[in-house]
């Protein structure tokens, strides 16, 4: 049986991919919200879905099909797209009404979030996935089977994570721009790298942050397997001039032991692989992410420490 979902957020950036995954996957997109009415994208999906601006009125028309306790018709799903410090409440939100969660990055801002919402999940019976795409990617997976044959060995690699992708003044004018609501750029563009790091080479043990502004954060971690530099950024001149030169607007790199680990093909369709993934009850949850949670949040609190001997290469630019 096809499944009912319901989408929070269906007006924002990534709403597109979880629209194109709850379709591709063969399921029903039947209710939507959204505080902005500039949504006729969901025309590319379904002329049926049940569309409000007001959170209280589609909160409404989910609990009067919940109440129908009539199982085609209820909510079996709630994707979440909302803004980073919103999720929490509309994961609970999505429980209380009955149905899993499926919440974009980060899943909360702070970890101790995390347990409460597992307390819940236990009293609901219900499941909450996040979407972590990139432990899906093919070559992410082969090259996570060749570093857990590695592993043996005991060799510690380095690793050097560099992403840029800029933004405009908007940016910083939205909710994104503002750490209490998006956890600030550590958080809100670099979440998917830190989770991939931690599973790629273990829990961190060192953590230090060099340098922190609203358009740019670098620091150093040292892993179970691996040291890493980390460089993020959302500022356009930080792109380098070959990649600009090349016609790229963002820049993404990750470099293990000097050489380059390619992933820049396949971002698109990854959703989708996380729908199906959840669907045959194998989706992420709450403790695969709760790390990453955690490390971000220490970063966000962190002191910087400044340019050292080890920092970012990029970051040396910036002096």
């Amino acid at each position: 049986m096809a499944k009912n979902f319901a989408v929070i957020g269906v007006g924002g950036y990534i709403a597109p991919r979880h629209l194109r995954a709850i379709r591709d996957t063969g399921n029903r997109l039947v209710a939507a919200v959204d505080p902005k009415d500039s949504v006729g994208i969901l025309d590319q999906f379904t002329y049926d879905v049940s569309f409000f601006t007001e959170f209280e009125r589609f909160d409404r028309h989910i609990e009067k099909l919940r109440r129908l306790h009539d199982e085609e018709q209820r909510i079996h799903y709630v994707s979440i797209c909302s803004p980073n410090h919103l999720h929490d409440a509309h994961i609970r939100f999505a429980l209380r009404a009955g149905a899993d969660a499926i919440c974009e990055k980060p899943l909360v801002l702070n970890p101790w979030n995390c347990d409460a919402l597992a307390e819940l999940e236990a009293e609901c019976g219900r499941r909450i996935y996040t979407v972590l795409q990139l432990r899906l990617h093919p070559a992410l997976i082969a090259l996570k089977e060749r570093l857990d044959m590695e592993a043996r060995t005991g060799k510690r690699h380095e690793v050097v994570l560099t992403y840029i992708t800029p933004r405009g003044l908007w940016y910083f004018f939205s909710w994104k721009g503002a750490a209490e609501k998006s956890g600030g750029i550590a958080t809100n563009i670099g979440i998917h790298f830190f989770d991939l790091l931690i599973w790629l080479f273990g829990a961190p043990a060192v953590n230090e942050l060099h340098h922190a502004e609203p358009k740019r954060a670098s620091g150093y971690l040292e892993l179970e397997r691996a040291v890493v530099k980390w460089y993020l950024s959302v500022a356009p001149e930080d792109v380098p001039a070959e990649a600009r030169a090349a016609g790229k607007t963002t820049y993404r790199s990750l470099t293990l032991d000097g050489e380059e680990v390619e992933f820049s093909e396949g971002f698109t369709e990854l959703h989708t692989r996380v729908y199906e993934e959840i669907l045959q009850g194998r989706g992420f949850g709450i403790a695969e992410v709760k790390p990453s949670i955690q490390l971000a949040h220490d970063i966000r609190h962190a002191a910087p420490l400044g340019l050292q001997s080890h920092s970012h290469d990029f970051l040396r630019r910036l002096r």
